[in-house]
């Protein structure tokens, strides 16, 4: 190895792809460490998976079949773009044929062709700083065709070629550009931003699958404000998430920020970096411009929360979440303010409710709710949080007297049919609806008490006979 102090950074990447250099140049290819895994190193920061993206003159047909014997396991749903990737131990790789990748002026999906020349497959990279390689073997060498290193080292913001043609190649790469600014606090150059400024509405050819794994990866950067602001300042927001620049034109005297948008991306930034808890957090208020209503001097914003519930479905929904991230996403923005509804205290009621209509949500409801409080009013800021931590004191006294995850009517569905003598039918859900009400309010009955307070719910409805729709 060599002695230069920098490629001695790479002793650990060296040492996970010794193999795979050794049998790529057995059989007369080149093998090169790529992209995120370089820049990574050289940034020194550790990744938390042992992921590696390698790049060679190798076909996919090729690159399989040295893999094949070596490797753990295999997996070729990446073959049409001339990725074929496999997993040795802890070690995951995903070795790419050299390419350039491209859009027709209307098509959605690239087009890719493989190339022979490192240099051309670091061209057609995103960025500067994910244009690095690393030549593998037993004399490795650094290969920067593109200034990345000083980019990386000056925090500049560039494309390999022209920006206009790196976003006409695949315009995503302008989404692209907000997540890494964010991530490295880069500055973009000025022709980056020009060349948005003029082919953003390319954005509008791009499937809304590549968009939305872009804004996951996005809300999941540590700091990612300033990386939303890009997307809103340049446009972009528009064409997949218009919700976000329209809160910028409300005023939050709530909050005293000088607009929803700027307490949005605050509460965004306090909450942990866990993708469906920064989408909670990123449309939590987007209800606010079609509530707002101005009284006695002051504005309102009533019951935002289900507004942007609904248009976080159809939003989300649009994006090609799946319906399980949609569920937990709404859930959380229709819940947000529950809190806020309890100001008299917290009865043992009123904790069985929160935490019933929370269910799985519940640690991700308590974290949005506390971040969601960005006043700038110490003394108000901190009756909230003193009002939090009672909450939270309140679940976890409870918790340990009764099952809250677990708040089921104390009779089910076949005793309840039993007890009154009916089958099934409509009345039953009500039976079961008002045993479930008594068992928020009241804790654990037991069945006989349940069964003797269902006799008397039955007997006031005049239950005497069968009810409407019984087959009994």
């Amino acid at each position: 190895m060599s002695n230069d102090p920098m490629m001695q950074r790479f002793s650990g990447l060296f040492s996970a792809t010794a193999p795979l250099a050794q049998l790529f140049t057995e059989a007369g290819f080149e093998l090169y460490a790529v992209g995120g895994c370089v820049r990574d190193v050289l940034l020194g920061v550790e990744s938390e998976t042992l992921d590696y993206d390698l790049t060679t003159n190798a076909r996919p047909e090729e690159i399989e079949r040295m893999v094949k014997p070596w490797a753990d396991s295999t997996w070729d749903q990446g073959r049409r773009f001339g990725t074929i990737g496999c997993r040795r131990g802890d070690e995951f790789f995903e070795i790419t044929t050299f390419r350039a990748d491209a859009y027709e002026p209307e098509s959605r999906k690239p087009i890719v062709t493989f190339g022979d020349s490192i240099r051309e497959d670091l061209a057609r990279r995103d960025f500067t700083i994910n244009a690095l390689a690393i030549k593998l073997g037993a004399e490795p060498e650094f290969i920067d065709e593109f200034g990345g290193l000083s980019d990386l080292m000056a925090k500049r913001l560039k494309t390999p070629l022209d920006p206009a043609i790196s976003f006409e190649d695949d315009p995503l790469r302008m989404l692209r550009a907000a997540r890494f600014l964010a991530r490295f606090e880069l500055t973009p150059e000025p022709e980056l931003l020009e060349a948005i400024a003029r082919d953003h509405e390319r954005l509008a050819i791009v499937s809304a699958e590549r968009i939305r794994d872009e804004l996951d990866k996005l809300v999941q950067v540590p700091v990612c404000a300033p990386g939303l602001t890009f997307l809103v300042e340049n446009h972009l927001a528009d064409h997949f998430l218009p919700e976000l620049p329209g809160l910028s034109l409300e005023q939050d005297p709530i909050h005293h920020h000088k607009d929803v948008f700027t307490h949005t991306l605050a509460v965004v930034d306090k909450t942990t970096p866990e993708r469906l808890l920064r989408l909670a957090a990123l449309f939590h208020d987007v209800g606010k411009p079609k509530t707002r209503n101005f009284v006695d001097g002051g504005v309102t914003f009533h019951h935002h929360e289900v507004v942007g519930a609904r248009m976080t479905k159809v939003r989300m929904e649009a994006l090609k979440y799946s319906g399980d991230d949609v569920a937990t996403v709404v859930r959380l923005v229709e819940l947000h303010l529950r809190f806020h509804t309890y100001k008299m205290g917290w009865s043992d009621k009123a904790v069985r409710r929160y935490v019933r209509d929370a269910g799985e949500h519940l640690d991700r409801l308590n974290e949005l709710t506390r971040c969601d409080c960005t006043t700038r009013n110490a003394a108000k800021a901190k009756q909230l949080s003193k009002r939090m931590d009672e909450l939270e004191d309140r679940i976890r006294v409870l918790s340990e007297q009764e099952d809250l995850k677990a708040q089921r009517p104390d009779l089910d569905g076949e005793e309840v049919m039993a007890q009154l003598g009916v089958g099934p039918s409509r009345v039953i859900g009500e039976a079961l609806e008002f045993l479930l009400d008594l068992r928020l309010d009241e804790g654990p009955l037991g069945k006989q008490e349940a069964a003797r307070r269902l006799d008397a719910w039955w007997k006031e409805r005049g239950g005497a006979e069968a009810p409407p729709n019984s087959s009994h």
